[in-house]
């Protein structure tokens, strides 16, 4: 990927424990990219990378901006958008009644480069574009959770209603691997599985992980509680960030989630375990507060902990419960958990709450969603 960065490398600063000290420095460059000069950022909660191309959902403003280029200077007047018919407008689907072409606080994004996915989470339902969006306020293909482009309630009858097999409830996370379909109905506490990405408005799903059946929302706590974001391994591993009991979960095989409870929990020492920081008043290298996103990175993970205001970077993959972390994004120490530390107007090195991470070669794309920004950072690990 080619991209130009800042060469004011992040500095992890000296209050790290001797253990931290060693460790070689988690970036070498860094880029603050605030949107189109014209089109800030307000609030942006998802974001993907891919071939080049940056995706961020704007959620602040419901809509979904489209960079067919990686943008190089802090401002880059987007190429499409998506949800408003005009880059100036930010209604809540388009100031109007939902409809194909509308969005109501996007979230979670995937793309191939040629299809597109996304989370409308509040409109309770998925969009999915077949052919590569190329249009301004260009309408989606596919609807998913609802029947149709014009409705738009939870579990498409109300507030109340039990989930079923093609319904949505608050869906936050999306994710493929190009064949399957993972989608995060967060409001109904359980995890979507699709075993191609659906062509036809409506189309329920094949699978739910989280839940004994699709018409259940009760939950026990070796469950996913409030899954946030589903991602998937190149070899198979499958994590979740289980936001509400402030942990990620993570299983050897996405294959077995259907059947069995996670192999670990990153952030807290059981499934019982349901401790902000593990009820402690301060973070700690083992421990969380709000989790929203995770990404794999070589034989390592990242883990959005938005609560604390910082990014927990795992070397390997856990293999006990509450396993430390190796090093942090955002903070100087693992026992500072504030947003914007040194200042409440921010810094380039700090973060404020930080929700979606997309990986793509050595690039980093981080939304910093109280900072209305979003971080390119070149990773040096």
């Amino acid at each position: 990927m080619n991209i130009s960065l800042s060469k004011s490398p992040i500095s992890l600063g000296s209050g790290l424990e001797a253990s931290l000290a060693d460790k070689s420095r988690l970036v070498k460059n860094h880029q603050i990219f605030r949107g189109g000069k014209d089109n800030s950022l307000l609030a942006p909660r998802g974001l993907w990378q891919t071939k080049n191309k940056l995706f961020i959902s704007d959620t602040g403003q419901n809509r979904i901006f489209i960079w067919n280029t990686m943008p190089k200077e802090e401002y880059a007047e987007p190429d499409v958008i998506l949800g408003q018919a005009d880059f100036s407008d930010t209604g809540r689907n388009a100031g109007g009644v939902v409809n194909a072409e509308s969005l109501q606080y996007p979230s979670g994004i995937w793309s191939d480069g040629e299809r597109l996915i996304v989370a409308d989470a509040w409109n309770h339902r998925v969009l999915i574009w077949h052919s590569f969006p190329k249009e301004n306020g260009q309408p989606a293909d596919v609807v998913i959770g609802q029947e149709n482009f014009s409705d738009n309630l939870p579990n498409r009858k109300g507030i109340g209603v039990n989930p079923q097999a093609d319904s949505l409830n608050w869906p936050y996370g999306v994710f493929s691997n190009g064949v399957h379909l993972w989608i995060c109905d967060t409001g109904n506490r359980r995890i979507l599985f699709y075993e191609s990405i659906p062509q036809t408005n409506g189309q329920a799903a094949d699978k739910v992980i989280g839940k004994p059946s699709f018409f259940e929302r009760d939950y026990e706590n070796n469950e996913p509680i409030w899954p946030y974001s589903v991602r998937i391994h190149s070899d198979g591993k499958m994590s979740v960030a289980d936001t509400q009991f402030y942990r990620n979960l993570i299983w050897n095989d996405w294959r077995d989630a259907f059947e069995k409870p996670a192999d670990r929990i990153i952030g807290q020492p059981d499934f019982d375990a349901n401790g902000m920081n593990q009820f402690s008043l301060f973070p700690k290298q083992d421990s969380m507060s709000w989790t929203y996103d995770s990404f794999f990175y070589k034989n390592g993970i990242f883990v959005a902990d938005t609560g604390n205001s910082r990014l927990l970077w795992f070397e390997n993959i856990p293999q006990s419960n509450a396993a430390p972390a190796d090093n942090v994004l955002g903070h100087y120490d693992f026992s500072t958990g504030s947003e914007n530390q040194q200042t409440k107007l921010g810094t380039e090195t700090q973060l404020y709450w930080p929700f979606s991470i997309c990986i793509s070669q050595n690039i980093l794309a981080l939304a910093d969603t109280g900072n209305h920004r979003v971080i390119l950072y070149e990773l040096g690990i």
